[in-house]
């Protein structure tokens, strides 16, 4: 799951809004670092490309009226790649933009992502899955599960297309990487004779965590394994000398929620060296420039840019308390690392690109200066068990400072995640904060920010510390405003969803739960749900090894002890938490007695994305923590 990791995005559940703030998707910085390219637009989406000086709109590319953007990448020369999606024809094509012209260099019938030039520019590559039955990724909606199980899944693959040949219709796409092994990311070599990549053998969903780094040969597609590191891998990025692969390990809980130290390997192979060891701040995302190895961090309440050598973390080049790449970390980088780009936010202050100077960037975007905020907002850190957590305190324009107010606390997913400083502008956290609600966003220990040993603080230990640390959060939250301790809620999605039906059989401290796709009998998830090898390194062995491990978190085996009103919901094709488990929980407190309803949405995934069920779903939410708070 992107972002949140074995959690619903809560923020998908969201109600249209009137005026959103103009978003700035994809972005991308060119090689010389004088033009950046978005996804910009209401509706329909073109791609706009900026000049980095000024912000002055160069040009606006729309081949495809009908298509949906995205994957937009530079190359050494500053033409555009970019996808153009046609979903009623169910193929997407690899568009190349030269002189602000598009032309098509393939069509893929079937989805496809992340396009990158060789490094003289000639060739680009891409990732297809040709014939796709799902979306890309685990936290999409599942294909049904009738016939027989497991014969068959979606492959991504590695494919070279060249950029002067004409155009590849779909049966001319041949993909270069060997059925049988998805491709997850991937950088290619600088002089062009192979790729570096993270792969797995056999079902893509279901794998990541065992994913290995591999080079790929770019004439025969052989595939040769560099490192089988202990830990999960992100961002494999190349040397300029072709020497060695950086990449970010960490304890991670699912592909595109990213955290951890930076790593590198000789691209010939061996053992992975840990550059950035105890260092207390967690590496979201990386590029290997002419200019060196730079890392964006998580480091408490703040992102920041900043170089990685042998001795670490450097001082920050650039740094915030925002969020960088609208959500995921991200920063585009020159050729020679002296510019940047990336889209910045916080809690009240809505996007806007930032580029220029890395330690001097300028706001170039300002369509969104008129937003104005919902809340105020204030980071807060606290002690619990020797561990320093850190969280976010939102209360609503204009609350009564000496009026108590009710507070919902709300647990990420992951748990390797953090909650991040997003503009609030709509959907439900807006319509909560609308309704009088203060908000807590707690990092408890297994969050990004603090380092790796934080992350790690949770293993085996689900529910334990980490929910100490909420409530001594909360504690810490009451002191700092106007909290009615009797008013408080609690809700979270996927492992927040854990979290929240386990919390009700720990506590009486909340007096309404809202538990979105939440696990609540580890021992049954475990042979249910379709990703069960992201448990083993926080178990520390499987299911089958060691049921107590997986007894001891469990709600299920304390569901005496649940009293608190709970609303329950899941969408029923979700292949990280099954909705048995949403069932499971539903029918144990039914038969203790305790209010609950459970809605499963149909159709959907590890995500409400339907608005219709997402309005749905915010109105049921809204009105049970009504029922029960006001």
């Amino acid at each position: 799951m992107k972002a949140w990791a074995i959690g619903i995005i809560l923020a998908s559940v969201a109600a249209p809004a009137l005026a959103a703030p103009r978003q700035y998707g994809g972005l991308a910085l060119s090689p010389r670092g004088d033009r950046i390219a978005t996804i910009e637009g209401d509706g329909h989406a073109k791609i706009v490309l900026r000049a980095v000086s000024d912000g002055k709109t160069l040009a606006t590319l729309d081949p495809c009226p009908v298509c949906s953007y995205s994957g937009l990448s530079f190359g050494p020369d500053g033409a555009l790649a970019f996808l153009a999606r046609d979903r009623q024809a169910g193929t997407v094509t690899l568009e190349l933009a030269e002189a602000d012209r598009a032309r098509p260099v393939a069509t893929i019938k079937g989805i496809a992502q992340t396009p990158r030039f060789s490094a003289d520019g000639k060739r680009i590559a891409l990732l297809v899955t040709i014939g796709a039955a799902k979306e890309a990724g685990a936290a999409q909606a599942g294909v049904r599960q009738v016939g027989e199980i497991g014969e068959k899944n979606d492959e991504q693959r590695l494919a070279i297309f060249d950029r002067a040949a004409p155009p590849l219709a779909p049966e001319g796409v041949k993909p270069l990487s060997p059925a049988g092994r998805y491709v997850y990311e991937y950088d290619w070599l600088p002089d062009g004779s192979g790729l570096v990549a993270t792969t797995v053998l056999g079902n893509g969903d279901a794998n990541w965590w065992v994913a290995t780094l591999d080079r790929i040969d770019a004439a025969s597609g052989t595939v040769t394994t560099i490192a089988k590191p202990p830990l999960q891998m992100n961002f494999p990025r190349v040397s300029p000398d072709g020497r060695e692969v950086a990449f970010i390990g960490g304890l991670m809980s699912d592909f595109g929620s990213v955290g951890g130290d930076v790593w590198v390997v000789p691209v010939t192979g061996g053992t992975p060296r840990n550059l950035t060891d105890g260092q207390k701040a967690t590496a979201t995302a990386i590029d290997w420039t002419k200019g060196g190895l730079r890392a964006v961090v998580l480091r408490g309440d703040r992102m920041e840019l900043v170089a990685v050598d042998a001795k670490g973390f450097s001082a920050p080049l650039f740094g915030a308390a925002m969020s960088f790449g609208a959500g995921d970390g991200r920063v585009a980088l020159s050729d020679d690392a002296r510019v940047m780009a990336t889209v910045a936010q916080s809690f009240t202050q809505a996007p806007a690109i930032l580029a220029g100077p890395v330690r001097a960037p300028q706001q170039l975007t300002h369509d969104n200066d008129g937003e104005k905020p919902l809340v105020t907002a204030r980071s807060l850190s606290w002690t619990q068990d020797g561990f320093t957590s850190q969280g976010w305190l939102l209360a609503p324009i204009g609350a009564d400072p000496a009026k108590k107010a009710p507070m919902i606390t709300i647990v990420h997913g992951g748990p390797a995640a953090a909650h991040l400083p997003n503009f609030v502008s709509g959907g439900l956290n807006a319509a909560l904060l609308k309704s009088g609600y203060y908000l807590f966003l707690p990092n408890p220990r297994g969050s990004y920010g603090q380092g790796e040993a934080f992350v790690a603080a949770n293993k085996r230990d689900f529910g334990g510390g980490d929910l100490r640390d909420i409530l001594a959060g909360i504690d810490a939250a009451e002191k700092a405003a106007p909290i009615d301790d009797a008013r408080l809620g609690l809700m979270g999605g996927s492992y927040g969803g854990f979290m929240s039906m386990w919390a009700n059989t720990q506590t009486d401290r909340f007096k309404a739960i809202v538990a979105a796709a939440g696990l609540s009998n580890w021992v049954s998830y475990y042979g249910t749900n379709g990703i069960n090898t992201w448990m083993v390194p926080f178990f520390g062995k499987p299911l089958y090894e060691d049921y107590a491990a997986y007894e001891a978190p469990s709600a299920i085996y304390h569901i005496a002890k649940a009293k608190t009103p709970t609303f329950i919901y899941v969408g029923e094709r979700d292949i990280e938490v099954p909705p048995t488990q949403s069932i499971e929980y539903w029918n144990a407190l039914k038969a203790k007695g305790v209010p609950t309803t459970l809605v499963i949405y149909a159709e959907e995934g590890h995500g409400i994305r339907n608005p219709t069920n997402a309005a749905d779903a915010q109105a049921r939410v809204l009105g049970w923590f009504g029922k029960y708070l006001k």
